[in-house]
């Protein structure tokens, strides 16, 4: 559901504040979009100004970095084994920045923000 950002109509006070304009959209913020590990699917937002935002709705393969070679593989991720964001997000599968994933490589901590950049990143974690 999609949050307004406009100026209330009330007062610090409680009382009414006198408006001579109705919401705007661009006060209304977008709305949270949740990545999940499955199968591949994306949508694009139109932004103000005609720019595109990708977000990933699901996705199931991540690029991971490995800092001691410097060489980048594409693996398959299988699940989530830790997300300091919110730990239900755990039990979901639910994908963000800074959450810990297992592949076959081992385990990945992402670096990217799926619900903004459109790809998933991470780094091997020793």
């Amino acid at each position: 559901m999609a949050q307004w950002h406009g100026i209330s109509r009330r007062k610090n006070t409680g009382g009414r504040r006198v408006q001579a304009r109705s919401k705007r959209s661009t006060e209304i913020s977008t709305e949270k979009q949740i990545a999940f590990i499955g199968e591949s699917k994306n949508k694009v937002y139109r932004k103000t100004g005609g720019n595109c935002m990708t977000r990933v709705l699901s996705e199931n393969m991540i690029s991971v970095a490995n800092p001691k070679d410097g060489s980048v593989n594409r693996v398959e991720m299988t699940n989530v084994s830790e997300n300091p964001c919110n730990s239900n997000y755990v039990r979901r599968n639910i994908l963000t920045k800074g959450a810990v994933v297992e592949t076959k490589l081992g385990n990945v901590k992402i670096t990217s923000r799926p619900g903004k950049d459109g790809v998933i990143n991470g780094v091997l974690i020793e």
